[in-house]
């Protein structure tokens, strides 16, 4: 192995770089430390939490890295305890921009919010009430004023008497300083099916939603924007792909990846499927422990993976677990309303504060190629993803998720 320094940062890797070298003994002595791999490009994350020793084996990267595997690799004990201790960050220097060692900040204080519809309103809600001593500021933003307007007045006057927590202030933005932010969280939305649409509503969003992040995300990249892209709006993990893809073209059209990193995106959808799946876990024999046990995966849409258990998985609980999740949109339309308050909430609000925190939530990330669900955490400034010893018929499941998911863009 090799081991380098770069700027302040302790490096080691199998590979040889024209870098300064150091010891091991210094290497190790450094609280986090560095690897320095290569995946290729547009199909692997550029940084991430090293969970397992095998990531640091990896030559490409596809949904088995939700899997734990157990397999026995000789390496030394100290660089084990880094991985377990969640101390080893992977760097993909096929990157062109490897070198800045990019991270997101410490701490995530202002928040901005585009798009002020329903759930946009509600999510601005969660976050006024949940962030306090949290959030310093959120800026909203909308093309009609008279809604910026609207919401200022209405959360800034969410408050609790006699309180001595400090509130997020509510401001609205120009146009020009949506970028000026930790987080930006996408709302927008340029049509929301009624009520009589048949299908997966979802989907019916895609076609417009994928034009306003195309220049929402070319206009991130123009402001060298550093912080979360965050996309609530339907379908959530196909607009990160957008995103992904549109915000990493030059003028011209061709791929430079000098725009928004793979890891910069996250989607924000799966948090309500989880939701739903506590609920509806009442409801089925032998889902009781869903809650201490369950997990959800994939995309906030028909191809959702819901797991009875990962610990004792059964496949008829967990299908029907499923289906009644898949549908849930569907039983609230029953009613006569669109369903808006639990996903701005569940998956909004709530992930975005967990975000924050530190602490797991569910979000779609970056894994070879495709942004898929899963249980997630900001760890070191890094993302780490959840990994579990999965029963194969999940596996397969995931698998089956993840591939269709894949093939629409």
């Amino acid at each position: 192995m090799y081991y380098y320094k770069l700027q302040d940062k302790f490096i080691f890797s199998f590979d040889k770089y024209n870098l300064p070298s150091i010891s091991e003994e210094q290497c190790f002595k450094q609280d986090i430390i560095y690897f320095f791999g290569r995946m290729p490009l547009a199909k692997s994350r550029r940084s991430f939490v090293v969970t397992s020793p095998s990531e640091l084996f990896l030559k490409e990267e596809d949904i088995e890295i939700l899997n734990q595997n157990m397999d026995f690799y000789e390496l030394p004990i100290r660089l084990i305890d880094k991985i377990t201790q969640r101390k080893l960050i992977y760097i993909n220097t096929n990157y062109s921009d490897w070198q800045d060692f990019y991270s997101f900040k410490a701490n995530f204080n202002k928040i901005n919010i585009i798009g002020l519809g329903d759930v946009g309103g509600i999510l601005l809600t969660g976050l006024r009430l949940m962030g306090k001593n949290i959030i310093e500021s959120i800026g909203i933003y909308d093309k009609n004023i008279e809604k910026m307007k609207r919401w200022f007045y209405e959360a800034n006057q969410i408050l609790e008497s006699f309180s001595k927590d400090k509130y997020p202030k509510v401001s609205i933005l120009n146009e020009e300083d949506i970028f000026d932010c930790d987080i930006l969280i996408f709302c927008v939305s340029s049509n929301v099916p009624g009520l009589n649409e048949k299908g997966d509503v979802r989907m019916l969003q895609f076609e417009g939603n994928s034009k306003i992040i195309t220049q929402v995300a070319k206009n991130a990249r123009k402001n060298g924007f550093k912080g979360i892209f965050a996309v609530v709006s339907d379908p959530v993990d196909l607009l990160c792909k957008v995103a992904f893809v549109e915000s990493n073209k030059n003028e011209n059209g061709t791929f430079d990846y000098k725009g928004l990193k793979p890891e910069q995106i996250i989607g924000f959808g799966l948090g309500v499927m989880n939701a739903r799946a506590s609920f509806y876990s009442k409801l089925i024999n032998g889902a009781e422990n869903y809650d201490t046990e369950g997990r959800v995966f994939g995309p906030h849409g028909r191809d959702i993976v819901v797991a009875n258990s990962i610990v004792n998985y059964d496949d008829e609980v967990s299908i029907e677990l499923t289906e009644r999740v898949k549908n849930a949109n569907i039983d609230v339309r029953m009613t006569g309303f669109k369903p808006f308050i639990a996903p701005a909430l569940s998956s909004g609000a709530l992930s975005i504060i967990s975000l924050i925190k530190g602490d797991w939530f569910y979000g779609s990330t970056f894994i070879g190629g495709t942004y898929f669900g899963c249980k997630m955490r900001i760890n070191k400034s890094f993302i780490e993803i959840e990994r579990n010893p999965l029963n194969e018929r999940l596996l397969n499941r995931i698998k089956e998720s993840y591939r269709k998911l894949g093939e629409i863009i």
